[in-house]
């Protein structure tokens, strides 16, 4: 709806007024922030010099001023930042909202700034509950939840804005929900090496994940380019937000490759928040495995499926599969049931039967875990024979260990699953004894391994609970079998999850989910949802990728073209490849070249490397990239979008029916454009 010209005045000069606040706020807290860093340097040299005239009391006192004095600045500083990040855009929504006390314009940003000398809020933060109706109500009727309960109202007015530079670029009245006008101008922009924030596009399906407190676990299934990563940052910033002493460092990201993590590393900075921990699966196993130097990636244990280098794939897939846990369970149980202390203890201080040490073992200690009993039986010879003294209790525990009929030697403990009656009776295939010794090398374990030999681990000594973590975000969910969720749910076992992705975008050959709401099981008090707009790509390619799968429900948002998804076959391959990558770059598309294998990226980028300027080649080992034209394997694209998306695969290697879930993967890409080479429409 248009403005007036008298309400477009108003607006700028709201607007004038607002960023004059803004920049004398930056103003004042700079010179505060300066003066009081002088002012606690002065502080600290101060308790130096004085310490040897301060008792103990005084001393506590002082330095509890110093570090509350230095919390202070640090806030303060936070907040400036922010401030910095608003200064020439402060704002991108409003709303008119009228209640019981009147009517109120209330003007939306990423951060909240107040007008002390008129003792009200210019622009109020995103994530405070009254403008969770920004996204949920179209005109009329509205409510939100505040602290002291649900305010109940009409919204007369929503008003949107673009804002460069400091000037008002553009203002519309928006009477209904916000996913018309500014959302379609949006949705045409270009990508960029960075994933954005969509603070002023958020949607109610989305909104509903992001400001959920009530449910302390979310499951989140949601089709190809829903938002599901960006909604999952939103909500990263809106705990940060809501939850009293919750910071950065409580919040932990499992990412499925660093590409990704490169990927995503603006939004939380854009949000005026500070990035979390972030790890990928293979790297968080590396932090618990002692015994290994490298735990192979979840990218790299795909690479061998795809290029057939899995001699006994049957093998790999019953190590992912959720029959093992029960199998890995009862083997240690009856492990346990077996081990015995085979000989006496004796040494010039003291002799102890195996009966005593089995009657420690089996019944005094039995309810603790196997290296807890250990060293419990070692201290409590310790204090009977040397007065409490544990200097000897490292020989002693040598000593127990030695005189058990099983030696507790991870490796070999492992290695010996594989010929156990629990793993024949449930495993159906074929192992070799040299397979066996191979699943565990000297320095590096293979993914598939790791996951089993950490179990196996706990189940004897124990989980490390991380108690620092108060809230776990895990992307791409439909990759991580059963058996990781347990070992992630047990470490983190006070910890909040927010668990997304799409059992359609499986890339892990090995393992399938029916739905996630399977992990209900696991996570208890978790409440399952579903985000089923996709925002990425137009119409003709959604068609197309629904036709992969068979899928009738996406729903497309964009409608900014309407090009028709191309084939071609490669009989003039490099030609044809730099002529759809030039004209994509006349429209400053982002490009991918997104191949089946890694020897088919190697292939074309060799190709186009002489002729493409600034072309990259992403593969298992990559870190950083310019999004801008890439060729990368399928199954590291993942989460990823670009522009322009070209499938390519050699002519002799289409994608088959197997494949299917990974084709999708690769077309799902693309967002204005895609081109498929030397594969059938159908």
């Amino acid at each position: 709806m248009n403005l007036t010209e008298h309400e477009i005045t108003q607006e700028k000069n709201y607007l004038n007024y607002s960023l004059k606040i803004v920049r004398d706020k930056i103003s004042e807290l700079g010179q505060v922030l300066y003066d009081r860093e002088e002012k606690v340097m002065e502080f600290k040299k101060f308790i130096w010099d004085t310490r040897h005239d301060m008792d103990p009391t005084e001393m506590k006192t002082m330095i509890n001023a110093s570090d509350l004095e230095i919390t202070m600045m640090s806030y303060k500083s936070d907040y400036l930042q922010k401030l910095y990040r608003i200064q020439n855009n402060p704002y991108f929504g409003s709303i008119t909202f009228k209640d019981s006390t009147g009517e109120n314009k209330i003007y939306i940003g990423i951060t909240h700034v107040e007008d002390e000398e008129n003792d009200k809020y210019l622009i109020h933060d995103w994530r405070a509950p009254i403008c969770s109706m920004f996204y949920d109500y179209e005109l009329g009727k509205a409510e939100y939840l505040a602290p002291e309960g649900i305010i109940k109202g009409e919204i007369t007015n929503k008003r949107q804005f673009t804002i460069k530079d400091g000037k008002l670029v553009r203002v519309f009245d928006n009477n209904i929900n916000i996913d018309d006008e500014l959302l379609q101008q949006v949705l045409t922009e270009e990508s960029n090496d960075k994933m954005k924030n969509i603070v002023n596009t958020i949607q109610q399906e989305q909104n509903a994940i992001i400001r959920n407190t009530v449910d302390p676990n979310l499951i989140v299934q949601g089709i190809a380019g829903s938002g599901k990563t960006s909604v999952a940052l939103h909500r990263i910033a809106f705990l940060l937000y809501k939850i009293k002493n919750l910071n950065s460092n409580n919040v932990l990201i499992f990412s499925p490759n660093q590409i990704f993590t490169e990927y995503i590393s603006n939004v939380l900075p854009e949000l005026g928040e500070s990035n979390t921990l972030q790890t990928t699966f293979n790297s968080f196993l590396e932090t618990v495995l002692d015994e290994f130097n490298k735990v192979e990636s979840f990218t790299e244990f795909v690479e061998r499926y795809y290029k057939y280098q899995e001699r006994n794939p049957m093998l790999v897939k019953y190590k992912q599969s959720d029959e093992i846990i029960d199998a890995l369970e009862k083997y240690i149980k009856n492990m346990l049931n077996k081990l015995k202390f085979e000989n006496d203890l004796i040494t010039r201080d003291f002799e102890i039967s195996a009966d005593e040490l089995n009657y420690l073992l089996k019944d005094r200690y039995e309810k603790i875990l196997l290296i807890e009993r250990l060293d419990k039986i070692a201290d409590k010879i310790c204090n009977d024979y040397y007065k409490g003294k544990h200097g000897n209790k490292l020989k002693i525990l040598s000593m127990l260990n030695k005189s058990l009929n099983i030696k507790i030697n991870y490796k070999e403990i492992f290695k010996d699953f594989f010929r156990s009656e629990e793993f024949l009776n449930t495993y159906k295939g074929t192992i070799t004894e040299k397979e066996i010794k191979d699943s565990v090398g000297t320095r590096e374990i293979k993914y598939e391994d790791a996951c089993i030999f950490v179990y196996i681990k706990g189940l004897l000594e124990g989980f490390t609970y991380r108690g620092q973590i108060q809230e776990i975000v895990i992307d791409e969910a439909q990759d991580y079998n059963r058996l990781q969720y347990k070992l992630i749910r047990t470490i983190f076992k006070k910890s909040n999850f927010t668990i997304l992705g799409d059992i359609n975008q499986t890339v892990n050959p090995y393992y399938r989910y029916n739905s996630l709401e399977d992990l209900s099981e696991i996570f208890e008090g978790s409440i399952y949802l579903e985000l089923s707009k996709t925002y990425r790509s137009s119409p003709e390619i959604i068609e197309h990728t629904n036709k992969i799968l068979g899928l009738k429900h996406v729903s497309a948002i964009r409608r900014d073209n309407h090009r028709p998804v191309i084939f071609r076959d490669d009989w003039n391959l490099k030609d044809s490849l730099i002529s759809d990558i030039k004209d994509a770059k006349k429209c400053n598309y982002t490009v991918a070249v997104i191949t089946k294998t890694d020897e088919e990226a190697q292939k074309v980028y060799d190709l186009l490397k002489d002729d493409i300027k600034d072309v990259n080649l992403l593969l298992s080992t990559t870190k950083e990239f310019n999004k801008k034209m890439v060729v990368i394997p399928s199954y590291m694209a993942k989460g990823l979008e670009f522009d322009e998306t070209i499938i390519y695969t050699d002519s002799n290697n289409k994608y088959t029916k197997e494949e299917k879930y990974l084709y999708y993967v690769a077309c799902t890409r693309a967002q204005h454009q895609l081109i498929i080479y030397n594969q059938e429409e159908k």
